[in-house]
């Protein structure tokens, strides 16, 4: 199963992720507590509304997302 990842994109694709989907649970991104760039990518750790913290990770080659859990 895909990552699935819902953001805000206003001037470019990936500019915030607001909620993501894990284990088959819809889960509110309450608060960005890093965000970054590597090559061909973006990446985010996120804290979701229930306390869980998540590395997001979008990687543009592939047009898809990548959640880890630290």
């Amino acid at each position: 199963m895909d990552a699935v990842v819902e953001c805000r994109s206003e001037h470019e694709y990936a500019e915030r992720p607001v909620a993501l989907t894990w284990q088959s649970r819809r889960l509110e991104v309450s608060e960005i507590l890093a965000r970054w760039r590597t090559p061909g990518e973006k990446r985010f750790r996120v804290r979701t509304a229930d306390g869980q913290i998540f590395e997001l990770a979008y990687v543009a080659a592939e047009d898809e997302w990548q959640i880890h859990q630290p």
